[in-house]
């Protein structure tokens, strides 16, 4: 929205705003319940008040029981932004095929959207509700964004998207995700490329091509593919359309093809439906499978979805099951992570760390706390000296 809108000025205070927007995310309903509150703080400032992002899109009844006079624009219907901040119309919650990738940076990062929605039906999203349709951004824009963000210093190319191996179904399937990240690797540049979360149906049917292209010397050798359950029946309430099976045999194949790779995965724990077996099957599939970064999540029920009408499991046995979950993979990766100490490693210099230090990142992308005041976007030799669970710690050479 903000590339849109890139001839409007925009302040830091917003007192001193015309109008203010917020984009909004309900994914969990504490997020949400967040929303509403920065919302009717925002309220407060009596400046025009525009709405966005998924709750306008998701839930556009609750976002007004708390500001009926703001205005309304989805997370599919960003290209109308200009009409609504001009006051042309009062409500955009769906738009038609995007067209123009916005162009968006952090330090030394280029943030590439490559696509917007996704092509499965998940029974406990209620992104879905907001994002009802996939839409891949064109080709060429998503090149012009990445030269943009070349061009401006970035020296890694993260291509982001709901489900990045859904990249071209609703073009027919005649470009896909590995060539989107081929055409991206041959631009001109010293740089990397972060291939963003995928579900496994969709990486399944392209798992050759994608092999490929994680082979690429600018490509990091990491994926991100959410399994969200190590139980079939779980699966099934979910809605997945794979099994666990299927699961390792995608997992197997990739880390048997391309040397070094980094698995990433989420698990959602307590979804209705979860015996004390099932999450067994979980804690035994996340032991299996050694995934360096699980992302956890306790399963928040979420209105209009249908995993929210089934049989809830009780508060107290979701948090309990959430701590064992969590001990465990801090466990796991802690044991990932000591096999790299004192050993020497390439690391690309990408973000400022906290209290004095940047952060670099493997060419399986782990992050690594380096102490000082150093360059980034430059490519450094690194000894390691200490491992936690969530990242590395060491000294340049």
């Amino acid at each position: 929205m903000k590339t849109l809108l890139k001839d409007r000025e925009f302040v830091n205070d917003p007192k001193d705003a015309d109008l203010i927007m917020i984009n909004t995310c309900a994914v969990r309903l504490e997020t949400e319940e967040r929303m509403k509150k920065r919302i009717s703080e925002l309220r407060k400032y009596g400046k025009k008040l525009v709405v966005a992002g998924c709750l306008s899109g998701a839930e556009p009844g609750t976002v007004m029981s708390v500001a009926p006079e703001a205005s309304l624009i989805g997370p599919q219907a960003i290209e109308k932004v200009r009409d609504i901040v001009d006051g042309n119309i009062k409500t955009a919650l769906n738009g038609e095929r995007a067209s123009i990738t916005p162009h968006m940076m952090e330090g030394k990062i280029g943030i590439i959207p490559i696509a917007d929605g996704c092509a499965g039906n998940c029974n406990f999203c209620i992104t879905k509700l907001a994002r009802r349709k996939l839409r891949s951004y064109p080709l060429r824009s998503i090149i012009e964004s990445a030269k943009f963000a070349l061009s401006k210093g970035a020296v890694e190319l993260e291509l982001t998207g709901q489900d990045t191996a859904a990249y071209g179904l609703d073009y027919g399937a005649s470009i896909r995700l590995p060539e989107v990240v081929r055409q991206v690797a041959d631009l001109e540049g010293d740089f990397m490329i972060r291939i963003g979360m995928m579900t496994p149906e969709q990486a399944s049917s392209i798992i050759d091509e994608l092999i490929d292209v994680l082979k690429l010397k600018n490509v990091y050798k990491f994926i991100h593919l959410p399994v969200q359950s190590g139980d079939d029946e779980v699966l099934k309430l979910m809605n997945r359309k794979y099994t666990i099976d299927q699961y390792k045999g995608i997992v197997g194949e990739l880390r048997a093809k391309v040397p070094f790779l980094n698995v990433t995965t989420d698990i959602i724990v307590g979804h209705p439906g979860e015996t004390e077996e099932a999450f067994e099957n979980t804690l035994s599939l996340m032991k299996d499978m050694r995934f360096e970064r699980i992302h956890l999540a306790i399963y928040s029920m979420r209105s209009n979805t249908r995993s929210a009408s089934m049989p809830q499991i009780p508060d107290k046995v979701k948090k309990q099951r959430m701590n064992m979950a969590y001990k465990l993979y801090e466990d796991i990766s802690l044991s990932i992570h000591k096999e790299y100490e004192g050993k020497l490693t390439s690391l690309l210099l990408t973000e400022n760390g906290r209290q004095g230090s940047v952060i670099g990142r493997t060419v399986n992308y782990i992050p690594v706390v380096v102490r000082g005041d150093h360059e980034l976007g430059v490519r450094v030799s690194a000894k390691i000296d200490e491992a936690s669970f969530f990242d590395l710690k060491g000294h340049l050479i």
